[in-house]
């Protein structure tokens, strides 16, 4: 079976985590330190800072904002921790449609969305392709408004050449075993604001005020004293995924490339199929290619595409439900009395499937999955 993803580990990744098994300082420290300066050059951001998902990233980025009540507003087509994040901080997560033909928010539709309540927005960059950010932060900037790039599928993507990532208030980003580049599991958040980043590391270490690292070893001698000076999580990442994110950061662009690469070869053959549509990439943006996302014009194809793939021995998937049809955000919304409308996105998720795609896929498991979608109608 041709997985849907795979991901790229070797030699370079065993020769870090060495490194943190030979200083016997395995939590968080000096590996973590040198992933987060590293990945806050890539992005182009002052800072970095580490966590252990993505997810404890969205919740971090969104208390370390302030928002304690009110509003977010997320995009109907994402992995539900967008919208959880809003709900670990006591906000309501309102449901804004997608465009139709990148299925990221869609700017108009934020636009109508916005109510006295608003606290925020986390736009998401789906499946690697970069939302409208300036329309999104010209609407952020008139509204007051913080806005949090959710760029967990989008690390090296582009938008008017400056990378995903450091174009808003704050990003967070996954490295999830199977994103573009991965620590197994483990997430980052990019900023410029210093204050927002001393609060982070306070945040994700359970609200200390001083980690064992800096107390341990960047102190003059071992202090034992710490304060807990707020309410924090144990959120944050260690040196052992950070050593594999250290080795992965110098892979990423190489392996997006292999990625876009496998993306020709798969448009050139689908774009010939009338039944159905390719991805599309707006011309001011560089696409990450995490996810292939190929939409049948009839839906009721949807699912038998996928068993015709799956009797061919190539995996699928759909990225993603829309969030309100998932049975805690049904309840969760007629329990708030929040209508949701968002038309697009109730239409489009139907068409979608997720091809496999991987840096590592050989020429032969291309041509299986281009064989297989081909063959569909025939």
């Amino acid at each position: 079976m041709i997985p849907v993803f795979k991901p790229d580990l070797g030699k370079e990744e065993l020769d870090e985590i060495r490194k943190v098994f030979a200083s016997n300082w395995i939590g968080l420290g000096p590996k973590t330190r040198e992933f987060e300066e590293q990945f806050a050059k890539y992005i182009g951001t002052k800072f970095a800072v580490g966590t252990n998902s993505a997810t404890a990233a969205l919740h971090l980025a969104v208390a370390a904002h302030g928002i304690d009540s009110g509003e977010v507003i997320v995009p109907a087509v994402t992995f539900v921790s967008t919208a959880h994040a809003a709900v670990y901080c006591n906000a309501k997560p309102i449901l804004c449609d997608v465009d139709k033909e990148t299925l990221c928010m869609d700017a108009d539709d934020l636009q109508r969305k916005i109510t006295k309540n608003t606290k925020a927005i986390i736009p998401v960059h789906l499946g690697g392709h970069p939302c409208d950010m300036d329309a999104i932060n010209d609407i952020a900037e008139d509204k007051n408004l913080i806005v949090i790039e959710d760029a967990a599928n989008a690390t090296g993507a582009l938008y008017k050449g400056k990378k995903i990532g450091s174009l808003a208030d704050s990003a967070c980003f996954s490295f999830h075993a199977v994103k573009n580049m991965t620590t197994g599991e483990g997430g980052m958040i990019t900023t410029d604001d210093e204050d927002l980043v001393k609060k982070l590391y306070r945040l994700r270490w359970v609200g200390i005020n001083k980690d064992t690292w800096n107390r341990a070893y960047v102190s003059a001698k071992y202090s034992w004293y710490y304060e807990v000076t707020e309410l924090g999580w144990k959120y944050h990442m260690n040196d052992i995924p950070a050593a594999i994110g250290v080795a992965q950061l110098k892979k990423v662009d190489r392996l997006n490339e292999a990625r876009r690469k496998i993306v020709e070869r798969y448009n050139a053959a689908f774009s010939r199929l009338g039944w159905l549509s390719v991805p599309y990439e707006a011309k001011n943006v560089k696409h990450a290619y995490w996810l292939y996302i190929l939409r049948v014009n009839d839906p009721s194809d949807r699912d038998k595409i996928i068993k015709h793939l799956a009797d061919r021995s190539i995996a699928t998937s759909v990225h993603f439900m829309p969030v309100h049809l998932q049975p805690y955000y049904r309840d969760f919304y007629i329990r708030n009395k929040i209508k949701v409308s968002v038309p697009v996105a109730d239409v489009e998720w139907k068409k979608m499937v997720t091809l496999p795609l991987y840096p590592s896929m050989t020429d032969s498991e291309v041509k299986q999955v281009v064989d297989g979608v081909s063959s569909f109608r025939k």
